[in-house]
């Protein structure tokens, strides 16, 4: 009887060993997974990445000083993790300079006067050189222009002041529901006699932050076009119940803002081989130009050095891919998106392979998931992997838009993807003056980058 005793319990023990045994081969994703952000988040190197492009180089304009120098630090840093090659891609971007600092003020009685805090939105041209003073008229968005007409707009300077909505969760809908007031609105605006627009910035709190961003005259003739400048919410708030006490009042404003010729600048570029298919290629990126008015971090730093930090996780894990995975930090998202065009012409022009492409775009928040622009089937195939990532608390995992940089990739069969941090804050910081590294949580960071690093080692593993 003894014996027999003895002998079910070995067996109970052989057949629980067998089981862990399963266990463990049916969790190879999950044990690297969780290495993945152990490791990101307490060796990862990104937030340290991130301190130096925001604190000892700063704004990143294209075609500036500071640009170049961001080319020339992330190039070292990543030749630094003994990646298979990196490399720099010549690409020519836009120079624009804003120059010495805006200045504008609204006059309700002669000499009374009140300033505002403005800021000449990105490609704009320069007020003449005594600047511009005229009455303003206050519109809710472009479609009023035509309400109006020519006869009460002519040599006026139009105020553009339709807000965010903030009964928008999603921030970024938003944001895409008023920037066109950003975009075209001096383009919409000279066609009825403006002079100049002041537009509301892209902003869902009220401050005093000033929020540029990219405008556009399409192929208007430069003789047409008229100054240009976004206006803080306090500021906008002001001077809209101003006009509503007295609809008399004159604005003016002065910036001397100037575009030059074209000139080169450089995608910087990281891969490690595929150890199997190594034609078939994964990118991962962000954005390395940023605008000139704080240090750039949320918008894109975080996403270049998370981008980063997923060949750095890989490198630390011993983890070696299958397929092809490249780090593309492109130049000139903000103003042209010339890095993403070259990037994709030049791989056309090699017939590279592209399975997926993962843009990080968002800011430096607590990431939340993913959206993806694939196939339905390949969808329902990323959905299986959700799981995975509900320790770390991702779960948001729906079709939508990836990115602007990796968008000109896209082709049928291949998979898009847009890491979706948290982005109740991103509107606070985003092309202003306080976009700045003590915005940054390292902690969140190197979530995000961990994250990335997952789907893109699920992408490898598993494939399409």
């Amino acid at each position: 009887m003894k014996n027999n005793y003895k002998v079910s319990n070995k067996l109970a023990v052989l057949f629980i060993i067998a089981c862990l045994s399963v266990g463990r081969s049916q969790s190879k994703d999950e044990v690297q997974i969780k290495k993945m952000y152990d490791l990101a988040l307490t060796e990862g190197k990104g937030y340290d990445w991130l301190n130096y492009l925001s604190n000892q180089i700063g704004g990143r304009l294209s075609g500036s000083v500071q640009a170049q120098q961001a080319v020339d630090y992330t190039k070292a840093q990543l030749d630094s993790l003994g990646v298979d090659k990196v490399w720099l891609q010549p690409v020519m971007v836009p120079k624009w300079v804003r120059g010495t600092p805006e200045f504008a003020y609204f006059e309700t009685t002669p000499g009374s006067t009140t300033n505002v805090a403005i800021c000449a939105l990105g490609g704009s041209v320069a007020t003449p050189s005594t600047g511009v003073k005229a009455k303003i008229i206050e519109v809710d968005g472009i479609e009023q222009l035509s309400t109006l007409g020519k006869d009460q707009i002519e040599g006026k300077i139009v105020f553009f002041n339709r807000p965010m909505d903030a009964t928008q969760i999603n921030t970024f809908t938003a944001y895409s529901g008023c920037v066109d007031q950003r975009y075209a609105g001096a383009l919409e605006a000279s066609k009825y006699g403006a002079l100049g627009v002041i537009v509301r910035s892209m902003n869902l709190r009220l401050d005093n932050y000033p929020h540029t961003g990219s405008m556009s005259y399409g192929d208007q003739p430069e003789s047409e076009r008229i100054p240009a400048a976004a206006i803080s919410t306090n500021g906008a708030e002001l001077l809209s119940t101003s006009l509503k006490l007295n609809p008399d009042i004159n604005f003016y404003f002065k910036q001397n803002c100037k575009l030059f010729k074209d000139v080169e600048s450089y995608n910087v570029i990281a891969e490690i081989k595929g150890s199997e298919k190594p034609d078939e290629i994964i990118v991962v990126g962000g954005h390395l130009d940023s605008w000139d008015l704080g240090d750039g971090s949320h918008d894109d730093g975080a996403g270049c050095v998370q981008s980063m930090e997923v060949l750095n996780l890989f490198k630390k894990t011993g983890y070696k891919p299958k397929r092809t995975v490249r780090v593309v930090l492109f130049m000139n998202e903000e103003n042209g998106l010339r890095g993403g065009n070259k990037y994709a012409e030049v791989a056309i022009s090699k017939n590279e392979r592209h399975i997926f492409a993962l843009e990080s775009d968002s800011g430096g928040f607590t990431p939340r998931g993913f959206t993806f622009d694939s196939s339905q089937e390949d969808f329902e195939k990323v959905l299986a992997w959700k799981n995975l990532f509900k320790p770390y608390l991702v779960h948001y995992f729906e079709k939508g838009f990836a990115g602007a940089d990796i968008g000109p990739l896209k082709k049928d069969g291949m998979v898009m993807a847009g890491l979706r941090p948290d982005s109740q804050r991103y509107f606070d910081h985003h092309h202003a003056e306080n976009d700045t590294f003590e915005h940054v949580n390292r902690r969140e960071l190197q979530l995000g980058a961990a994250t990335m690093a997952s789907l893109v080692y699920l992408v490898d593993s598993n494939g399409f």
